[in-house]
């Protein structure tokens, strides 16, 4: 009976140590990654070199044409501040107010060009918007790929030990019902097979992957810190984000409300602890180890950050649409 009971002992430690080795949570060795990992073609070599002296002066500062004040947006007008045409639109109502007095050829050709060059400011504004949000959507994706790999991969390992649970269950049920006759055998297979089982399923509870993730270039970093220039977002785009007005404590700028989507958000854990520093340290650093929920976290924090930059797209829309209906 003690040789039984030995070998069904074996038996069953076999059947473990095969289970854990075949799902062993060993670390990601596929090299056709290694690019995604650690280096990003998301960005196209757009780095920005400006000083703070080059950003615009906050637009409640300046001293705007009256015209402009009266018929535009003060949304319409921060972007046109963003993007350094208020002086070109003050020229503009200039000219045509010149029309108006004398409707000569010569000053229609100046009025049409002078609407030429802020279309073509505003369109070249959008253009470099779009290209910024592409490297966020960029970033976003390629975070988004890596966390889905990982999530397969814990639940590839997963559904492996949960059939090995499964097999161990049933091949001890049928191993104690065939003993039964043999005084404490059946017992010992019972005993055996629940170890094996609640192992397996603290292995499952501890199904947890990291992976070695690293973005040098790291725009959440630049919002998250809010330096004076950014070499990641162009003046025009930089100040659009940053801008706010002291006089008016209320409304925070654009920057300022991405920073508390994350934390309203749980991308950031609003109390002080341990585990926000090394998430700050993480997310707002090169890079490290990740888990899946960590890359999505990521990855929703430039979604976020995307969609707000998308829409300094609709304001250069309706600065456009405003100027052709200015009335002289």
């Amino acid at each position: 009976m003690k040789k039984t009971t030995a070998k069904s002992t074996r038996y069953l430690l076999s059947i473990l140590i095969l289970s854990v080795l075949s799902v062993s949570c060993s670390g990601i060795q596929n090299t056709r990654m290694k690019s995604q990992l650690y280096t990003s073609n998301c960005n196209q070599q757009n780095v920005y070199n400006y000083t703070a002296d080059q950003m615009p002066q906050p637009i409640h500062t300046l001293t705007v044409d009256s015209v402009l004040a009266t018929q535009l947006s003060f949304r319409s007008l921060n972007v046109a501040n963003a993007i350094g045409v208020l002086d070109l639109m003050s020229d503009y109502v200039a000219v045509q107010k010149k029309y108006k007095k004398n409707p000569t050829i010569e000053n229609r050709l100046t009025q049409l060009e002078m609407a030429q060059k802020l279309n073509q400011r505003i369109n070249n504004a959008s253009l470099e918007v779009s290209a910024v949000s592409s490297e966020m959507d960029c970033e976003e994706e390629r975070t988004s790929q890596i966390a889905d790999f990982l999530k397969g991969k814990e639940d590839e390992t997963e559904s492996k030990l949960t059939v090995g649970a499964i097999i161990i269950g049933a091949t001890g049920a049928i191993a104690s019902g065939l003993l039964i006759d043999k005084g404490n055998t059946g017992d010992y297979i019972g005993l055996g097979t629940g170890i094996t089982e609640a192992t397996l399923g603290l292995l499952i509870l501890r199904n947890k992957r990291n992976i070695e993730f690293y973005h040098h270039r790291n725009a959440l970093r630049d919002i998250w810190e809010g330096h004076p220039v950014s070499a990641i977002f162009p003046p025009a785009v930089w100040y659009y984000l940053n801008y706010s007005n002291p006089n008016e404590s209320e409304k925070v700028s654009f920057r300022r409300e991405i920073i508390e989507k994350w934390m309203n958000f749980g991308q950031i854990a609003d109390e002080k602890s341990k585990k926000k520093t090394q998430l700050l340290e993480l997310y707002f650093g090169n890079g490290g180890k990740y888990s899946a929920q960590e890359l999505d976290n990521r990855a929703n924090m430039y979604d976020q950050l995307e969609s707000q930059i998308n829409l300094m797209k609709q304001d250069l829309k309706a600065l456009s649409t405003e100027l052709e209906k200015i009335k002289i």
